[in-house]
């Protein structure tokens, strides 16, 4: 550990991104960083290995949460203060992880997301993904009383006692909104600040127009079940 904060990039076939990734957090951070390669198919494993690049290689494919759970316990194992989720196809821009730190260590935070909505940002996204923002907006609203702008952006930061808590336990897939009910069940302390992103820059995204209903609802009964854990 040479920094107090990880990094953590989940990657499964981002063959085309994640060489550009990684190039830019070396440059715009100082920051200790680890690539969860999750069972890719395509080339991501032989990038990470030609380029020396720092990465746990999972034999199968768990999802977005097997893959974030296990760079939360390495965190945890290896001592980290704070970790930062950032996704492999170039939507979330390296130089506001700086942003991000200060803002949870500033005021006292356990977890500050990195938001689209909160201010008026670069990023527009398609009709059907604004839907099911605004819906998941108003469900957290609901079941878990908080309000948060951006529900399903992944851009965020949490301190030790969450790396503890998401080591032991995280959802499985689509884990985002699930977690922010997780986390305003035990009275955890969220925030959001203002992030500029960009569009996939390669690659296919997991939620596909014809997995968005199955999204929504799957998201939905969890994160009722979660309000009354």
């Amino acid at each position: 550990m040479t920094s107090p904060v990880l990094i953590i990039i989940p990657a499964f076939n981002e063959e085309a991104t994640i060489l550009n990734t990684v190039r830019l957090i070396q440059s715009f951070t100082p920051f200790d960083y680890i690539v969860i390669n999750d069972g890719s198919i395509d080339s991501t494993f032989r990038i990470l290995k030609e380029n020396n690049i720092n990465h746990i290689s999972l034999p199968v494919n768990l999802g977005i949460g097997g893959a974030m759970q296990t760079g939360y316990q390495y965190a945890w194992r290896m001592g980290y203060d704070y970790a930062v989720q950032l996704d492999a196809d170039g939507q979330h821009n390296p130089s506001e992880v700086t942003n991000l730190l200060e803002a949870i260590q500033d005021g006292d935070f356990d977890m500050v997301i990195g938001s689209r909505f909160l201010e008026t940002t670069a990023y527009k996204g398609t009709l059907t993904r604004r839907i099911g923002i605004y819906y998941f907006y108003y469900l957290l609203k609901v079941i878990a009383r908080i309000e948060v702008k951006d529900p399903t952006s992944g851009y965020r930061i949490v301190n030790r006692k969450v790396i503890q808590l998401f080591a032991q336990d995280y959802p499985v897939d689509y884990p985002e909104v699930e977690v922010l009910v997780k986390l305003a069940r035990k009275k955890f302390r969220i925030k959001e600040v203002k992030a500029e992103m960009n569009d996939r820059q390669g690659g296919v995204s997991s939620i596909s127009k014809s997995k968005g209903i199955y999204y929504m609802i799957k998201v939905t009964f969890f994160s009722l079940i979660r309000s009354y854990l």
